[in-house]
Order: C-alpha cells, then sequence, then structure tokens
C-alpha cells in the first residue's frame, strides 16, 4: 500500500471536492420507448388473469354490462373501481345514476357473462329478462342471483383516462353467496376456477 504524503499534497477544499464530483457524475442514458400499439397491448394484457363481475345501474337508467376492469381499492373507507370506456352505454347510465351494483360471476354463469357483453342485447329493462335478478338493498340496482357476491356503490370520483374513465365507488353494502367456484376471464375467454376444497 503507497501512503500519500500530506506535506506535500495538501487536503482539497470542499468546493474542489463538489466540483470533481460533478465533472466525473455518470447520468445513465434514458431508455426510449417505442410506440405500443392497441394489439400489442391487448395481447399482452390477455395473459392477466381476472375475475369478472356484471356492473349494473337502476331507477330511470337501467342497465348491465359484463367488466373484468374492476378491483378494489382501500378497506377504510371501503372503496372499489371500474374502467369503463367512453363509448359505452354503461358510461352515461353509471355516471347519470350515481349509483351502481357488482355481481361477481360464480364458475358457471359464463352465458351470463356472454349475454351482458352481447351489444346486440335489449337496452333497459327487458336486458334482464329470463336472468334471475333482486333489487339491491341499498340503491335498489338489480343484482344478479347466484353470484359468489354482491356490492352496491355510490359514485365518489371519476378520474378521465384516455378512451376509458376510472370510476371510484364508495361501498355501500356487500354480501357474499355460496363459494361455487369463480369465473375468470384469460386469453379473451371465460374458464372455470374450481371452489377452494375444505381443509382435510
Amino acid at each position: 500500500m503507497v501512503l500519500a504524503d500530506a506535506t506535500s499534497h495538501p487536503r482539497p477544499s470542499t468546493s474542489d471536492v463538489n466540483e470533481e464530483v460533478v465533472l466525473t457524475a455518470h447520468v445513465p442514458a434514458q431508455p426510449v420507448a417505442s410506440p405500443v400499439t392497441s394489439a400489442a397491448l391487448r395481447a399482452a394484457m390477455s395473459r392477466f388473469t381476472t375475475g369478472v363481475v356484471v356492473l349494473t345501474t337502476g331507477g330511470g337508467h337501467v342497465h348491465g354490462m359484463t367488466a373484468n376492469a374492476f378491483s378494489s381499492v382501500s378497506l377504510d373507507p371501503p372503496l372499489v373501481l371500474c374502467c369503463i370506456a367512453h363509448s359505452a352505454v354503461m358510461h352515461e347510465a353509471l355516471l347519470s345514476a350515481g349509483t351502481f351494483g357488482v355481481s361477481v360471476l360464480r364458475a358457471d354463469q359464463g352465458a351470463v357473462a356472454t349475454h351482458f357483453a352481447d351489444k346486440k342485447r335489449p337496452l333497459g329493462l327487458a336486458q334482464f329478462a329470463g336472468h334471475d335478478w333482486t333489487e339491491g338493498d341499498v340503491t335498489g340496482v338489480p343484482l344478479l342471483g347466484g353470484a359468489l357476491a354482491w356490492l352496491e356503490c355510490s359514485v365518489t370520483d371519476v378520474h378521465p383516462a384516455g378512451d376509458h374513465s376510472v370510476v371510484v365507488g364508495t361501498v355501500l353494502g356487500a354480501r357474499t353467496g355460496e363459494d361455487a367456484g369463480s369465473l375468470a376471464f384469460y386469453q379473451g375467454a371465460f374458464h372455470e376456477v374450481p371452489a377452494r376444497e375444505p381443509p382435510r
């Protein structure tokens, strides 16, 4: 080891050290983003498995829509969110109604999900014909029978995000049904997730 001679090489001042650090600092190159096409994003996100819900509105704005862009946000206060395209009938219906329901679909309710995703289905109350449903105790929104869980919510915030709106809702009521397995959405198709086996 070679030690510097302190008498012949005086300690640099603080300003000298700072200047040296500034001169030698290295800023890493920033990655250059390439344009992402709608098809590429859709393909990537199709690998993300989600649950499936039917969002519903009532009163003078009765409507139902299958959705998988749904999530819990907070337990205290109880908040959830859903993402709705500006072009969807549900967008105006939900914002006008101010309240909405959420029915978490059971594994064998793929036909229900398909129906409420069909753009050719009737509008208004007629789209619920042939489906078991009841009015929510808190808001009166339609809630589908046989679901795994039901939520009733009031619209708290709406955030524009590209071609969608992120709608945040305060949960006013929450109930659970029988655990009969869950309906999932993966790679553009519905899949049945079996119920969890009870511990032995």
